[in-house]
């Protein structure tokens, strides 16, 4: 792993602390860090020298950089502001402009572009796509000049031209890297994503192999995995394991070419397998994640994480000594409702959130599946409070103190799922979180209910139809489940005026570009097992309050 030195001379306090954590993040991921550069005889302790400075360097520390044996990255402002001389952009082969005003930028790959510094989901032998990119808010640097030995590694576009932003010439050791001008773009995924593609290629480390991905249960949601796996750079879809030659049929008719067995033994002693895509039902979960780990793989569990919290503490032990990746598809991250809403608690729109209710349900009988039987799903807390319950923690990661729910059977005795239910979460600051599932509600609460110090969102349900012909030409109408349709969301001021809110689509496959970036780039995903592991704790503490006339439980 290359060793990495770093000079950091920069006036704006918030810059440091962005590039201090970014540089903790590059280390945690693996590059070696080689300390601090204080004298030229410092540069000789490493393979490469990372520099992100908006004042000038010593002369005699400059003169050092440009010497052709020492492998150097200029980052943020450095080729602009620390480079009083002119040495450092000269060796680096570019002659520059202007800036541009700081604003959301495309990232594209550039022409000379090698296949270890590709972006992850950008397609192979595609670099001429226009629309293959990604999203950086930042400034650009216009460049009037390159010199023809420098390699355009990525670009983005301003005006009528590509303007780069990595480049690298070998000739003289010298890369330049002019994004990380501003705090929020250092501790951006793809900025964090392109720094440590090229230190690890400047230093001389060969690009990752694909992760190869089996997949052990092809429902739904197996299919999906599937789906998002193909499409993503640095996977590969190599076998998949069902106990049903059906769905196994239309696991290879999808990927042609994978194997396809129905024992799950066999899927974790191949050895063209490195990480699990666990799609089994909620009670197997652990039992299939410590068998995956304990055979040397990464894995991937559905949700929920498990039953009970032990089980979940199993996981990520035996996950933790193994030096393995164990992490929850949390899917619901990525929705456009809760996007737009996080955005907006981001921003601080709301202040300080104090009171979130959420709610999913409508007046219907349950599935006859799995979902709807207690004993393997976990019961009515677990299958959508995996999703939302996550959601709520995600917004509100203060201590809880303690968790009170109730249950009501009513109506569909041929299921074991309670028919409504309640989960209330208490936090040690008095701030509540609220989720109701329903099969009773014959009228609908709102999907979101926040408040906040200074402002609410509320998120309506829609109802959306798909309107075709029969064969016979009448009409066909397909009225979709609330659920299926993100809600509206408006943001309320504190003097009453409303705002609807953009529901952004987000990037496909969010959470599977993460995976790629953790285990190929250590950067650090934003689900963690810790936080689906808190989410277990709290239904597993609701199911006890409702066994027990909605007592107050402490989670464990």
């Amino acid at each position: 792993m290359p060793r990495v030195a770093w000079i950091v001379r920069l006036r704006s306090q918030l810059l440091t602390a962005a590039v201090t954590a970014a540089r903790e993040q590059l280390t945690a991921g693996g590059l070696l860090d080689a300390g601090e550069v204080r004298t030229a005889a410092d540069l000789r302790t490493a393979d490469v020298v990372l520099v992100w400075a908006d004042q000038p360097l010593p002369d005699d520390l400059v003169s050092a950089l440009v010497d052709p044996s020492v492998r150097v990255l200029l980052a943020g402002p450095t080729i602009t502001d620390a480079d009083g001389g002119g040495l450092l952009a000269e060796a680096a082969g570019l002659a520059w402009g202007a800036w541009t005003p700081v604003h959301d930028l495309r990232l594209r790959v550039g022409a000379d572009a090698v296949d270890a510094l590709r972006p992850a989901g950008h397609s192979h032998g595609d670099q001429a796509h226009s629309d293959q990119h990604e999203h950086l808010t930042d400034r650009v640097v216009t460049v009037d000049k390159v010199l023809d030995d420098v390699a355009v590694l990525r670009v983005a576009r301003v005006g009528l031209h590509d303007q780069p932003v990595l480049t690298w010439r070998a000739a003289t050791g010298t890369g330049a890297w002019t994004m990380g001008t501003q705090a929020g773009s250092v501790a951006h995924p793809t900025s964090l994503r392109a720094l440590s593609q090229v230190l690890r290629w400047i230093g001389g480390q060969q690009a990752p192999a694909p992760e190869r991905v089996g997949l052990l249960g092809y429902g739904a949601i197996g299919h999906e995995h599937s789906r998002a796996v193909r499409a993503t750079d640095g996977l590969t879809l190599t076998a998949a394991c069902d106990t049903s030659s059906q769905r196994l049929e239309q696991a290879a008719e999808a990927a042609p070419g994978i194997a396809t067995n129905t024992s799950a033994e066999a899927l974790l002693e191949r050895d063209d397998v490195d990480l699990v895509v666990i799609s089994t039902p909620p009670d197997s979960h652990a039992q299939w994640a410590l068998r995956a780990i304990a055979a040397g793989k990464h894995v991937v569990v559905e949700k929920p994480f498990a039953i009970h919290t032990r089980d979940a503490d199993e996981v990520i032990a035996a996950a933790t000594a193994a030096d393995r990746l164990a992490v929850v598809y949390q899917n619901r991250r990525y929705d456009p409702d809760f996007l737009a809403l996080r955005r907006r608690v981001d921003a601080g729109d709301l202040g300080g959130l104090f009171h979130v209710e959420l709610f999913v349900g409508g007046y219907g009988h349950p599935c006859n599946l799995w979902h709807s039987d207690e004993s393997v799903s976990g019961g009515a807390f677990y299958d959508w409070g995996s999703h939302l319950l996550d959601q709520a923690l995600n917004l509100m990661p203060q201590q809880i103190e303690y968790v009170t729910a109730a249950t009501h059977k009513l109506c569909w005795f041929d299921v074991t799922n309670a028919d409504h239910s309640r989960v209330t979460v208490r936090f040690v600051d008095g701030a509540e979180a609220e989720f109701v599932h329903s099969d009773l509600a014959a009228a609908l609460k709102p999907r979101w209910y926040v408040l906040g110090t200074t402002g609410a969102v509320v998120g309506n349900w829609r109802t959306e139809r798909v309107i075709s012909r029969t064969d016979i030409g009448t009409l066909a109408e397909d009225v979709l489940a609330p659920a299926d349709s993100p809600p509206t969301m408006d943001l309320y001021a504190a003097d009453g005026s409303r705002t609807r809110l953009a529901t952004p689509a987000g990037q496909p496959y969010g959470f599977h570009r993460e995976l790629v970036d953790r285990l190929q780039w250590g950067i650090p995903m934003s689900v963690t097992a810790q936080q689906s592991r808190r989410v277990v704790a709290v239904m597993e503490a609701a199911a006890e309050s409702a066994a027990d006339q909605g007592r107050p439980v402490v989670p464990r």
